[in-house]
């Protein structure tokens, strides 16, 4: 007998944006030729931003946003100038508010304190590429009622992708399973559900995911009396 997959809850009609936000990203395994690539994606359309630099392990990425049309052209561009140099990419013609904010927050350690958590349940995705962690935490925040906890990119995490979501456990195994089923199998590296995390851990995921950083918040490596 089949497993039936999980079913979220029906999310909120979003409004139509007049003009959608595209947002595209490429990942190099050659620095150069990611330099070479996003000067060409420059130059091909007038897309809104680009962001680009080095993330380990030695590889570059391309990030760009706009109108679809632009960042189609772009992208295009990116992968032709690119070549066998392309790792991964991802093409999102409306990209979620959540994976843009999630995108900004990541490169400001800063932040994490101000996350915010819908339910007790957790859901993870870990990918091998970056390209496949924006693609599944789009898929699955869209599909589901869930917050993206978090969306961090290669640094830290040996060029990983991961995807973290909370909620209610429903919506959080809907989330991980749309999320997954978005990307390649191949890219993925792992998926889990915690149904109901415990305090301490959830203290230590919702302020930060890298150790040092938790580590710095008050360890004494004492017992209180």
């Amino acid at each position: 007998m089949s497993k039936r997959p999980p079913q979220a809850r029906p999310r909120k009609t979003q409004p139509e944006l007049a003009s959608p936000v595209a947002l595209a990203l490429i990942e190099f395994g050659s620095i150069a030729t990611g330099m070479h690539a996003g000067d060409a994606m420059a130059k091909k359309a007038p897309i809104a931003r680009l962001v680009a630099g080095t993330v380990q392990p030695g590889k570059y990425l391309v990030l760009i946003s706009g109108t679809v049309a632009d960042v189609e052209e772009s992208l295009k561009a990116g992968r032709a100038a690119g070549s066998s140099h392309v790792i991964d990419f991802v093409f999102l013609p409306q990209v979620h508010p959540a994976v843009v904010d999630a995108i900004a927050a990541g490169a400001a350690p800063g932040r994490a304190g101000e996350r915010a958590s819908r339910g007790p349940s957790l859901g993870v995705i870990e990918t091998s590429s970056v390209a496949a962690a924006i693609h599944a935490a789009d898929a699955g925040v869209k599909g589901a009622e869930v917050s993206l906890l978090e969306l961090r990119l290669a640094d830290g995490l040996h060029g990983k992708g991961l995807v973290l979501y909370t909620g209610d456990v429903q919506d959080v195994e809907a989330a991980v399973d749309i999320g997954t089923r978005a990307i390649d199998s191949s890219l993925l590296v792992n998926q889990i559900v915690i149904p109901q995390l415990h305090d301490e851990m959830g203290a230590n995921v919702i302020t930060h995911t890298r150790f040092g950083a938790n580590v710095g918040e008050g360890w004494s490596g004492t017992v209180d009396e």
